[in-house]
């Protein structure tokens, strides 16, 4: 527990109205997006400028307490999760977006601004920021930094640090380092950009972001093409790709989750198809018209069922929908909603779906997949309830078969969830022991005192 006399001298550092110990504040802040996990804070405080945060570092270190930062708590690894003995630094106040340089390209932003916010306002100037995560609507840029987020479009355009071209970082020290910045080009010294980014929270505390933009694409063509087979549907999407086709978009729904959809949104999705590809292609309209064209021919070459391309921005939207609204549509079936994140070779998705279903089938658990087919990247979902001690235990010898088969398949245990608490006990599997070591090393050497989001990742 954080002493009174600690938490008078927080208070002293930011105002006591940016300091609640309200038993209302703490139970808010004692979970994110993450199910089964649930860790009230000592305080959540609110800090107002840089320095702040810099002194309340410098504090923890002096008053041996822990420092968790959160922007939106959208979280699915449970990275924003508090410690015992810890405050929640709430950074989603920080909203502002500071500048879009349309002359380099650049859009300088605070940690908390949401992320469809800054889409909306480059797009008005005829710019693009890609990455796009399914909590766009909700989760913060520096949420998306520090778990280093994916999204629909990352075939295509990457993920989030292919866009990051600097950042201000509060160490664990206490002292405000920043690092990148405007230009293309910087090679001065290690990359600590990079370092940062990723680090969920554990090597620094982000102030202020410079991300990359590009010209936003002309045009773009949408479609669905649904199979009966989700084999069929895998091998479409090397044959796109074969064609020397690159789409924005290349997303999945398999069968149960097509139908939680249906059910949620009443879109008119076929019951019985046993796969969903949504595809998108955008760029220049001759271009887009041609590679959209080519995607329809091989589709109907892989015996797709159907296919459907919108005609109009309102009719792709209405498109986009059922993938948007998989985990909300697969949520409402049962009180608990468990969205785990594996990553495969591209070659071999339609070998890991099989192995998710039967792993399902042999422990008897209800797992609806959805994912970014373009990328390898899965979401296998159980729907569960976690009251049910004797299922909640068959969930997760589920999903160890299912991240052990994945990294013997050459994969990951996350794409773009990142590790957090949910996931460190199998870290080992992709990196090896010796890995985990650099990585101690590392967060040692920059935090001796393990203030910033300690026991994420890994134990120290």
């Amino acid at each position: 527990m954080i002493t009174p006399s600690t938490l008078q001298k927080i208070g002293a550092i930011v105002g006591t109205e940016n300091l609640s110990t309200a038993q209302e504040d703490l139970i808010t802040y004692a979970y994110d997006g993450t199910p089964l996990f649930v860790q009230k804070p000592d305080a959540v405080v609110t800090p107002q400028t840089k320095e702040h945060v810099a002194a309340l570092v410098r504090l923890a270190n002096e008053e041996r307490f822990a420092i968790v930062p959160r922007g939106a708590g959208t979280g699915l690894s449970g990275g924003s999760i508090p410690t015992e003995g810890s405050i929640v630094l709430l950074m989603n106040h920080w909203n502002k977006i500071l500048e879009i340089d349309e002359e380099n390209l650049t859009a300088t932003v605070e940690p908390g601004v949401i992320t469809s916010q800054l889409h909306t306002a480059v797009e008005r100037l005829g710019l693009f920021y890609p990455p796009d995560p399914g909590s766009m609507n909700i989760s913060t840029i520096g949420g998306n930094v520090a778990e280093n987020s994916g999204g629909l479009r990352g075939l295509k355009y990457g993920v989030t640090k292919n866009y990051v071209m600097g950042l201000e970082v509060v160490l664990p020290n206490g002292a405000i380092i920043t690092c990148g910045g405007k230009t293309v080009k910087d090679v001065a010294g290690y990359n600590l950009k990079d370092f940062f980014i990723g680090s969920e929270g554990t090597l620094g505390i982000f102030t202020k972001i410079i991300l990359k933009l590009i010209p936003k694409p002309e045009t773009s063509k949408t479609m669905v093409a649904y199979f009966t087979s989700r084999a069929e549907a895998a091998k479409t999407v090397s044959a796109i790709i074969a064609q020397k086709i690159i789409p924005a978009t290349v997303e999945f729904l398999d069968n149960t989750t097509i139908n939680c959809v249906e059910d949620f949104a009443h879109l008119g999705l076929p019951r019985d198809m046993d796969a969903l590809l949504l595809l998108e292609v955008d760029g220049h309209p001759a271009v887009v018209e041609e590679e959209a064209r080519k995607v329809v021919d091989v589709c109907r070459e892989h015996n797709c069922a159907q296919i459907v391309v919108a005609q109009t921005a309102e009719e792709a939207l209405k498109l986009k929908t059922a993938r948007r609204a998989a985990f909300s549509a697969l949520a409402r079936s049962r009180p608990t909603t468990i969205l785990e994140d594996v990553t495969v070779p591209r070659s071999e998705i339609a070998r890991m779906l099989e192995i998710i279903d039967a792993t399902a089938k042999k422990f008897n658990v209800q797992i609806g997949t959805f994912g970014h087919f373009g990328d390898g990247n899965l979401h296998p979902t159980c729907l569960t309830d976690e009251r049910d001690k004797e299922e909640l235990h068959r969930v997760e010898q589920a999903y160890e078969v299912i991240f052990e088969e994945c990294v013997r398949l050459g994969g990951t245990i996350t794409g773009e969830h990142g590790t957090g608490i949910a996931k460190r006990k199998f870290l080992h599997l992709v990196t090896g022991e010796e890995s985990i070591t650099a990585m101690r090393t590392i967060k040692t050497a920059l935090d001796p005192n393990s203030v910033l989001n300690p026991g994420k990742v890994f134990t120290v």
